[in-house]
């Protein structure tokens, strides 16, 4: 069997197609490179550069490769940026998605791994966030990913099409050879440890008047290869027969923005200074999964997500490639 890995050079989606290989799958990778490292790849994985909504080309490489299954990551994915150009993000993640979803189904592909995120919840109404609590996003990012949810169970009920829609927390840390880096970079971790690095003058802490016991947004933080594992378990599950399901990825611990901090601070042994900033738009005060129903259903369990491992393995992967994956 052959996978399509939709955005497989970006950051959870290299960690993935890494961990599909090491467990002996085929593997063939779309990636359109606007904020993906083609580097991030091994060079004897087939790879095409172009869009997930470009029918002509997905049904080439579907027919040319026969493709059996999908994993679905190629998406925009910063909620503030979403905020400010809502336009580019609908476009993206959901008019494309629509399109690579109907050229899979045209050529026979039955099986999606869709990676959503938390996001589609909203502001919580419980704590820890089940599969079961309602979706209301904040943010156009929020949304379009629940509209690919809903679109998948669309198809599932009208054509057959089975899917298990995978629901990030806060992904996070490296592999041996798959880490963090965007351009623009926004996620709190690789930042704070450019400024432990010096590569940064300071990191900015967004909001300290959130309703937590210090004033800074909490969050689950999730490793990378655990999240990498998650989607093989997935598609095995899939390919037995699995029916449709929307899964949590998180561990049920939740870390403030300062307690992130001091933790790197111990694990880096440097002072890493910051710079106190206002709230960024559509960033609920708390995210914190329950993810037992992953466990359920798949066998899923995070051993490798406890904060320090996170922080010590981008740590240690940042100094190996200071100048990212431009070397």
């Amino acid at each position: 069997m052959t996978i399509l890995v939709t955005g497989g050079a970006g950051y959870i989606g290299s960690a993935t197609v890494e961990r599909l290989r090491a467990k002996g799958e085929r593997v063939v990778v779309l990636d359109d490179l606007f904020r993906g490292h083609r580097v991030a790849v091994d060079k004897d994985v087939p790879f095409y550069q172009g869009r997930v909504g470009d029918r002509v080309l997905v049904e080439r490489i579907a027919r040319e490769h026969k493709i059996d299954e999908c994993v679905h990551f190629a998406a925009l994915a910063f909620v503030g940026e979403s905020v400010l150009e809502p336009a580019k993000y609908f476009e993206n993640n959901v008019e494309q998605g629509v399109a690579l979803v109907g050229t899979l189904m045209k050529v026979g592909v039955r099986r999606i791994v869709f990676s959503s995120t938390c996001a589609t919840y909203g502001e919580p109404r419980e704590i820890p966030i089940s599969e079961s609590s309602p979706q209301w996003p904040v943010n156009p990012y929020g949304w379009s990913k629940l509209m690919m949810e809903r679109l998948l169970a669309s198809y599932d009920t009208a054509y057959g099409l089975k899917s298990i829609s995978l629901r990030y927390f806060n992904a996070a840390g490296a592999t041996e050879r798959c880490g963090e880096l965007h351009d623009p970079e926004t996620h709190l971790v690789p930042n704070l440890l450019r400024a432990a690095s010096g590569e940064l003058p300071y990191l900015s802490v967004f909001g300290t008047d959130y309703p937590t016991p210090d004033g800074t947004a909490i969050r689950d933080y999730v490793h990378v290869a655990d999240l990498a594992e998650a989607h093989v378990l997935a598609i095995e599950h899939l390919r037995r027969g699995g029916e449709s399901d929307y899964l949590n990825l998180g561990t049920g611990d939740g870390y403030s923005v300062m307690q992130v901090i001091e933790t790197a601070r111990k694990v880096t042994g440097q002072p890493i200074p910051t710079k106190l900033e206002e709230r960024r738009a559509g960033d609920p005060p708390k995210l914190v999964a329950d993810s037992r129903k992953a466990g359920k259903i798949l066998g899923w369990k995070p051993v490798m997500s406890d904060l320090a491992s996170i922080l010590r393995s981008q740590w240690e992967w940042q100094k190996r490639h200071p100048q990212g994956y431009r070397e």
